[in-house]
């Protein structure tokens, strides 16, 4: 594989089993440019020592008074420098080939990990960590795979160059076989304590690093409550603590160094005393002395390679580790599913908690913790976490199919939410980094959830690509990349929702305003929104990727909290659009809203992991007072105080002399309370 043929049309299912697993891997895979960049090593290496016996052969030649012979040394050197020079080209093109395209194999690697997972990567992997995967430690992994082959070219040469030497010079060469072995392994009992605190200024930076885009990220709050000051102390102590570590490392490191010129050095000093010995009783000529003399100085080059594998090996060790651990996060169903790749349409059904949303319906869905609801969105786009349980049976009487007086579970005839408990996820596990049985498969789940249904279709069964076409959810904090605002909502859809229809319906006019002043041509679409939106208020960012999420146009839309940072006033004229727009279809909104509440079909309470009512907004408020609870963040004492005056209210519906219109007032006086 050459720079200009990438991508890898497959980059392979790699050993994700552990780290030196995962290079060992990647290595065979990178087989022919190895062989290719061993070969042009050792054509540098041995050029370059076997320079020393063209030195020693002309010394010699001058010493004898041999024109010719020097002559014929000179030409041995020329043809050493240019094999030397060839060699040393081309090593450096076939290493560095082999270190961008194993970066390249790791990058598309966790690219197709990455689109396979979605969402639940960064719910699974620290978002520092995925970010810290992608960029440097591609770059450590394609070192250590680009020093291989220089190492193993080096190692090759030294065994030659002993073994020549002991051939050539017998009593010289058996001191320099004995020494080099020695040179090679001296520095192996310093390496585990140079790895560990190599390991320890990464995961220091790595902290940072996280603490920083943090900061970051909410620097706009931290300003707001004047909180930036002491964001920015815990990032100089976290700094300060990344460069103590590095310094610690660095000791270690030239501790290694010292010791790789020291015995070397050592080993030189016994040879040249040796050799003038021997010279001096006539065993050994001159040019031999020099010729041992100058080997010994020209093999501390290849030396030198030895401790560039072992940093190599030691940076790059964790950064495989890292890359094998995202590597190794599966789904349990395969992405091509098991059923045909058509989008099915009909009930959005949850067995695990008994929610049902109907089709073309709007349902909304309170939850008391905010968890909860992340989570059961999560599942209903068939997304579920590790932490996602079910509890509960979920054998209620209420069918599910309208409004009713909501008090019974949203389940179906037949098909309660049956008790499930443990960590597993009904999608998604992670195989870690055990023994296993093969490369890259998973394990078995320690818990199995049923999958979310629409129309009576498990999502798991789907293919991933039509279950996410089928069920989009927005979560509570979307993310907007940057680029023009016609290039974000520029998604694939079903083309029936212009993205202008749902810029209207998101209410979107005041961004496009102000977007039109930051264009060049006064045209809001070619306006540039900057990395995650930040140029936006938090209000401007949300109405925005619902606008992106309505292009969409899915069968089922599934909103968390899509309007938590909009005023009240925005918020109804949202409520009023997202109605008409998505009529006809299924939409789920996670909401504690009661603007939002009061304009759904249906209204869903959630509570401890199972649905507990099913009614309208206003009904709901009156009879259930978990709902109560959450909707109005009415407190236990203030339930109390109330509760005379409701159950009068009540009384006096019942009362033929109170209408309709007595009893909406009523209703609205019980909510402004």
């Amino acid at each position: 594989m050459q720079i200009h043929d990438l991508p890898y049309p497959d980059p392979g299912l790699p050993d994700a089993r552990s780290g030196p697993r995962f290079l060992l891997w990647l290595g065979r895979n990178q087989l022919g440019g190895q062989l290719k960049s061993l070969c042009w090593g050792l054509l540098h290496f041995l050029s370059v020592a076997s320079l020393p016996y063209g030195v020693g052969f002309a010394v010699q030649a001058v010493v004898e008074g041999s024109g010719s012979r020097l002559a014929l040394a000179g030409g041995l050197i020329l043809l050493l420098g240019a094999a030397l020079a060839l060699g040393d080209t081309m090593l450096h093109r076939t290493a560095v080939t082999n270190w961008i395209t194993a970066a390249a194999r790791v990058q598309q690697l966790l690219a197709r990990r990455t689109a396979a997972l979605g969402a639940a990567l960064t719910r699974r992997v620290a978002a520092g960590e995925v970010v810290a995967v992608s960029t440097g430690d591609v770059e450590k992994i394609g070192w250590f795979v680009e020093a291989l082959s220089r190492f193993a070219a080096a190692a090759l040469t030294v065994v030659v160059v002993c073994v020549g030497l002991v051939i050539y010079q017998p009593a010289l060469g058996i001191v320099v076989a004995v020494g080099m072995p020695v040179l090679a392994l001296a520095v192996l009992p310093l390496l585990p304590r140079a790895t560990r605190r190599a390991d320890q200024q990464r995961e220091k930076a790595g902290r940072a690093t996280e603490l920083a885009s943090d900061t970051v990220a909410g620097l706009r709050v931290l300003r707001g409550i004047g909180g930036e000051e002491l964001f920015l102390d815990r990032y100089r102590r976290a700094s300060q603590e990344v460069r103590s570590a590095a310094v610690r490392s660095a000791r270690m490191w030239s501790l290694i160094s010292a010791v790789q010129v020291l015995l070397p050095g050592l080993l030189l000093i016994a040879v040249v005393w040796y050799g003038i010995e021997l010279a001096r009783q006539g065993r050994i000529t001159v040019g031999e002395l020099v010729t041992v003399y100058s080997a010994v100085m020209i093999l501390n080059y290849p030396l030198r390679h030895f401790e560039e594998i072992a940093m190599a090996y030691s940076f790059s060790r964790p950064s495989a580790q890292r890359a094998a651990r995202v590597l190794s996060l599966e789904r349990v169903t395969e992405p091509g599913g098991l059923r045909a790749a058509e989008a099915p349409a009909g009930d959005l059904y949850d067995p695990v908690t008994g929610l049902l949303a109907p089709a073309g319906r709007l349902t909304a869905v309170v939850c008391g913790d905010p968890d909860l609801a992340g989570r059961l969105a999560d599942r209903l786009g068939g997304h579920p976490t590790e932490g996602d349980t079910g509890t509960g049976s979920g054998a209620g009487t209420g069918s599910g199919s309208g409004a009713g007086t909501g008090t019974g579970s949203d389940s179906r005839s037949g098909t309660g939410a049956g008790s499930a408990s443990g960590s597993g996820s009904d999608s998604e596990s992670d195989s870690g980094s055990g023994s296993g049985s093969g490369p890259g498969k998973p394990t078995t789940p320690v818990t199995a959830l049923p999958s979310v249904l629409l129309g009576g279709v498990p999502l798991d069964e789907l293919p991933l690509d039509t279950a996410r076409t089928a069920v989009l959810v927005q979560d509570k904090d979307p993310v907007l990349l940057s680029g023009t605002l016609a290039e974000l909502l520029d998604v694939p859809s079903s083309g029936s929702v212009r993205p202008e229809e749902a810029l209207a319906a998101a209410q979107c006019a005041d961004v496009l305003d102000a977007l039109s002043q930051a264009s060049l041509d006064d045209d809001p679409m070619n306006a540039r929104i900057t990395e995650r939106g930040r140029s936006l208020s938090g209000g401007q960012r949300q109405r925005l990727a619902l606008a992106r999420s309505l292009v969409t146009d899915p069968e089922a839309l599934v909103l968390d909290e899509p309007t938590s940072a909009v005023d009240s006033h925005t918020e109804a004229r949202i409520a009023e659009g997202l109605r008409a727009l998505r009529s006809g279809r299924t939409t789920v909104v996670l909401t504690s809203s009661p603007l939002l509440l009061d304009r759904a079909d249906r209204v869903v309470l959630v509570h401890e992991g199972t649905v507990a009512a099913v009614g309208e907004h206003r009904e709901l408020v009156l009879t259930e007072p978990r709902y109560r609870a959450v909707v109005t963040r009415e407190t236990d004492e203030e339930a109390a105080s109330a509760a005379p005056s409701r159950n009068a209210g009540t009384s006096l519906r019942a009362e033929p002399g109170i209408g309709d219109a007595g009893i909406e007032e009523l209703t609205e006086i019980e909510e402004t309370a």
